[in-house]
């Protein structure tokens, strides 16, 4: 059995180094989500033949993160079968994307099902169009920002040890609004949200905040993914602030990141507001992702 265990902030190094190099564009290989969100669901890591490899638990089923690393594949998917079946279970992947399944065929051709999960795919974000919102499509967006604007006496502040805690109170206040809404889940991501905050400078994390009055209004928290994107990891805005989200960010893609092409939003779970939010935000790409089960 592989010796699987949480991961450490000393991890970063050898992990993210593996994440790099294969130029992922799925928000499940960055480092710092992967971090703050194990105690969530239970996710442990190891290295098998020089591959990162990580397994995960929800509601008493495992299941993998696809194996990331240079060398033949097929000695690391029996290991994992293996483990998967000394725990006596068959080997399911998630989070795998068109290339993933191509390199499992290549493998092990015809040993695996797959299911789409559309409620898992990737928004992925032209960051000028983020930065700029110009064009018909984006009208609705530029009229909520008018309207923050227009109130006044607002301030946009990259996050940083001063201002940190203030974020941190202000996710009390989101999380008091809004906790009846899915409390299961939302307890997860503020125990996911909570732990970001306590490692944030350790894992590279940047973020900023919208202040408006004084008072801080939204705040997002990201991590890039070596150099071609971005993936924004937690954005919150109170909803009676109109425009506090658009302005969050549209403000960040402009002043903070850059120097990234692409803006990866992650995934709407299958709820339907924010699927409809992410879809008006019109994503270059979606990144299908599916379930991959060993059919033995």
């Amino acid at each position: 059995m592989i010796e699987f265990r949480y991961p450490r902030i000393e991890d970063k190094a050898w992990v993210s180094a593996l994440m790099q190099s294969t130029a992922r564009e799925s928000c499940e290989y960055c480092f710092g989500n992967l971090f703050v969100w194990s105690p969530s669901y239970e996710t442990k890591i190891a290295c098998v033949d020089g591959f990162f490899v990580a397994r995960s638990e929800d509601e008493g089923e495992s299941a993998y993160c696809f194996p990331m690393g240079n060398g033949s594949l097929l000695p690391v998917l029996q290991a994992l079968i293996a483990d998967a079946q000394e725990r006596g279970g068959l080997l399911r992947f998630f989070g795998v994307t068109e290339s993933d399944k191509l390199l499992l065929e290549q493998a092990m051709p015809g040993k695996f099902q797959y299911t789409e999960d559309r409620d898992f795919f990737d928004y992925i974000y032209d960051r000028e169009d983020l930065a700029t919102l110009s064009g018909k499509k984006y009208h609705g967006k530029r009229n909520h920002i008018a309207a923050f604007e227009r109130a006044g006496d607002w301030k946009y502040e990259p996050i940083t040890p001063e201002n940190l805690p203030e974020c941190v109170e202000m996710d009390k206040a989101w999380k008091a609004l809004n906790l009846d809404k899915n409390p299961q889940e939302l307890e997860r991501e503020n125990k996911a949200l909570q732990r970001t905050f306590r490692h944030y400078w350790e894992l590279g994390m940047r973020g900023a905040l919208l202040r408006q009055g004084g008072r801080v209004v939204a705040f997002t928290i990201g991590e890039p993914m070596g150099s071609h994107m971005f993936c924004t990891h937690f954005e919150k805005a109170f909803a009676d602030v109109r425009g506090a989200y658009p302005m969050i960010n549209r403000e960040f893609a402009a002043r903070t990141i850059t120097e990234f092409p692409r803006v990866n939003r992650e995934e709407d779970t299958g709820e339907e507001g924010l699927r409809k939010a992410k879809l008006s935000y019109h994503p270059v790409k979606l990144l299908t992702k599916y379930t991959a089960e060993y059919a033995g």
